[in-house]
């Protein structure tokens, strides 16, 4: 009996950004996190930062929204329904003392079994498209920040 490789079939960086390429969805790396930009998302005005990370478990899909601070406690009322009407993605508020409330919308792909690039490209073409009907919801309820803050070194609308 052979001894497989607990780590065959889990895709690293460099496959992932392959893949992204093979498939024509643009990307970048920041230099100021691990993880990978999506381009197609970070495009929309609403959208802060898009990103894919690739962890030990897993690939995770993150993308983060900022929401209007008199939006909050409708957004936390509706949590429940936002994450039952898309059941592939995980919703949440994210408060921090000195930014405004973000909304982030995830999803992660366990990769323990192994995954391929069909699998890989499912997962974001479903997951993109599950965020963007949810940001296009949060955009129509009014509750996404009317103001987007520049960042002064880069100049886009995106955190880093």
């Amino acid at each position: 009996m052979t001894e497989t490789d607990p780590d065959a079939g889990k895709p690293g960086e460099a496959s992932i950004r392959q893949w992204l390429e093979k498939a024509g969805r643009a990307h970048y790396l920041c230099g100021d996190c691990h993880g990978i930009h999506l381009s197609q998302m970070q495009e929309r005005e609403e959208v802060l930062d898009c990103r894919l990370f690739v962890e030990p478990e897993g690939i995770l899909l993150s993308t983060e929204v900022e929401l209007r601070p008199a939006s909050l406690l409708l957004v936390q009322a509706e949590l429940s329904r936002l994450n039952m009407a898309w059941p592939a993605i995980k919703v949440f508020v994210d408060l921090v003392d000195d930014t405004l409330p973000r909304l982030v919308i995830c999803q992660f792909l366990l990769t323990g079994a192994g995954v391929d690039e069909r699998q890989f490209g499912h997962f974001v073409d479903t997951g993109l498209q599950a965020t963007d009907n949810l940001v296009d919801e949060c955009r129509d309820c009014g509750w996404l920040s009317q103001s987007m803050q520049t960042v002064p070194e880069t100049g886009n609308n995106h955190l880093h």
